[in-house]
């Protein structure tokens, strides 16, 4: 029996079941992936957690507040590239996505889900990346209507293990998923 990142099917099984373990479990590697935009020509990256991992739709999920810089890069370019590093089963993640961004009466349901704590990372004053006098000089303050969730189409895979031997694939969305291996 070969192993999960000997055949194209075993890597991108092995990514949807990281990407859901991400989503269930605070402590996984993939709860916290670095999510890249472009805004003004320059590459921003910064962590998000991730919230949802739908296999049927090849959809993920995040949480921002609607004033934060990644809603102003988004809004210019919705494309943003996800990252992920699973150090223990030696596994790059990397995954070009198509980004809506949803608010309103759409999210509510996710709103209801969060825990008051949740909350108030949506709604802090002023603005998040707005200048202070002091670092503290801000307040948070729950506000359903700064609340966005980003649902991230994935529309290409690459994925690299880095075993005894190095394995690279690609899967996109245009051809199925279908894999193709590549040169490490």
């Amino acid at each position: 029996m070969s192993e999960w990142f000997e055949t194209l099917n075993g890597l991108h099984d092995r990514m949807w079941q990281r990407l859901s373990r991400g989503v269930a479990d605070h402590k996984s590697p993939s709860r916290q992936p670095t999510l890249a935009t472009v805004r003004d020509g320059w590459p921003e990256a910064r962590t998000i957690v991730l919230r949802a991992a739908d296999r049927d739709t090849a959809t993920l999920e995040v949480y921002t507040d609607l004033q934060s810089d990644k809603i102003a890069s988004l809004r210019d370019a919705p494309r943003g590239a996800l990252h992920v590093w699973e150090d223990k089963k030696r596994l790059q993640i990397r995954l070009q996505c198509a980004v809506t961004i949803l608010t309103s009466d759409t999210v509510r349901d996710r709103w209801d889900r969060m825990p008051d704590t949740g909350r108030l990372s949506y709604g802090v004053t002023p603005q998040p990346g707005a200048p202070l006098t002091d670092a503290l000089a801000y307040d948070k303050a729950p506000d359903f209507e700064r609340f966005a969730v980003l649902r991230c189409a994935i529309q290409t895979i690459d994925l690299v293990h880095l075993g005894d031997d190095h394995r690279r694939a690609a899967f996109t969305r245009a051809d199925g998923w279908q894999g193709q291996w590549l040169s490490p």
